[in-house]
Parts: C-alpha cells; structure tokens; sequence
C-alpha cells in the first residue's frame, strides 16, 4: 500500500530526514520507534506533504505522491491523527467528528463509530473542552474512521494517557487491522506498540538503522533496549 524510497525531508534549511526507505502492506500495522527528534513525527508528515522540500519517492497504492499537495494525497485515502489532537474546544463532540470532508468512499457511519466509542455517543454534545485527554484522542481517531480513509497514520496515540485507558486504545487497533485497516503508529511507548505491530522501524538521525518483524522481537531486545534507551 505504501512504498517510501530514498525520503529526504527539510523545515527550512534543516536537513530532517536522510533517505528514509521502508515499505507498509496492506492490512499491516508498523511503527516508528526511534529517540525524540530522530525524525520520526516527520516521516509521518513528510508522507502528506506537511514538511517543506521533500525528495525521494513515495508510493501510495502505485501512485508518485512526492510532487503532489497535501490535499491531493490525503484523498488517496489517508488519514492523520497528530499528536496535538486538533480537537476544537469551542464545537461539540459531533460537530468536531463530522468536521472533515471525505477523503474517499465507505466512510464509517457516525452510528457505527458511536457504537465503536460509546463515550463519544454519550459526550456528543459537550464542548471538545469539557473531554478528558483519552475521550479526546478517541475523538481524534474516530474523526478520520468517519473520512473513508484506510491508511491511518498515529501519532503518539497513547501519550499521557491512563493505562487502562492505552489498554482500550490497543483493543482498538486490533479491531481496525481486522477491519483492513493500514496503520503507521508513532510511538514511545514500546510496551503498547510492541504487541499490535507486524513490523517495526526504528529510526535515527533521519534513517532507518533497524527493521524489527513481530518473529524478531525476542531475539533482538537487546538491539531494541540500546537504540530507544527502553
């Protein structure tokens, strides 16, 4: 589904990304584990277009994105959940979910997505000010589910939340791979990512320097504890 070669990425004059290369196929969840600042949070934006200059190749379902603008590539089918959630504290919890137009065909039904996130059905009319911190991450996940997007990108989703709260976020995950879902999770938390992802790509300095498949984890701890500092 997605292919990336060679991506280089700039804010300004800085020199972010150096020739990130990896692959997502469809179905699949993969994250991006990696030090703060190694470059991670901007693989996820340069795939949109949110960076400045890019180079390199990026391949959403056969089709070149790099020279394409954010809006085009989102209606290929993706969607982005950034770590600062987006939600608008002054609109209610339904008028921030039906915010987004769609990006493609076979949304899901805001019913479907009530009965996904039962909170959110109760909440439908309070202020995005008056959710808690996971109520709102819920928000900011449900929101693109509701834009027929099937290549999800997540960024930090379990950051400062409860942990029974994180142990939901997991149960979710599970439930869209089964779904068909494609997921790309930026995370810190390796203890919650470990157990959802086919495949792991830690970075640094703005590559690629390990590739981790779910087999592999055992064996390659080690490497893991010295590259995060887990």
């Amino acid at each position: 589904m997605l292919r990336v070669t060679d991506l280089h990425a700039f804010y300004g004059e800085s020199h972010i990304l150096h020739g990130i290369d990896f692959t997502v196929n469809r179905g699949e969840v993969v994250t991006l584990l990696g030090r703060n600042g190694a470059g991670r949070t901007t693989t996820l934006r340069a795939l949109l277009g949110l960076t400045g200059k890019r180079s390199g190749s990026i391949m959403v379902n056969g089709r070149e994105t790099i020279a394409m603008p954010t809006h085009h590539i989102a209606h290929l089918g993706i969607g982005y959940c950034p770590e600062e959630r987006g939600i608008f504290a002054g609109l209610t919890t339904e008028e921030n979910l039906m915010l987004p137009p769609e990006v493609a065909s076979g949304g899901m039904p805001v019913t479907e997505i009530y009965g996904m996130f039962p909170n959110l059905a109760e909440r439908r009319n309070s202020p995005g000010m008056r959710l808690s911190g996971g109520e709102q991450q819920m928000l900011a996940i449900a929101r693109i589910l509701r834009t027929g997007a099937r290549l999800l990108l997540l960024d930090e989703i379990s950051e400062g939340l409860a942990p029974v709260i994180v142990q939901s976020l997991g149960r979710l995950i599970r439930g869209l791979k089964e779904r068909g879902y494609t997921i790309i999770m930026v995370e810190q938390n390796f203890r919650f990512a470990a157990p959802l992802a086919d495949r792991h790509y830690v970075i640094e300095h703005g590559r690629i320097v390990e590739t981790v498949t779910k087999n592999e984890l055992e064996s390659k701890m080690d490497c893991l504890h010295e590259l995060l500092g887990v």
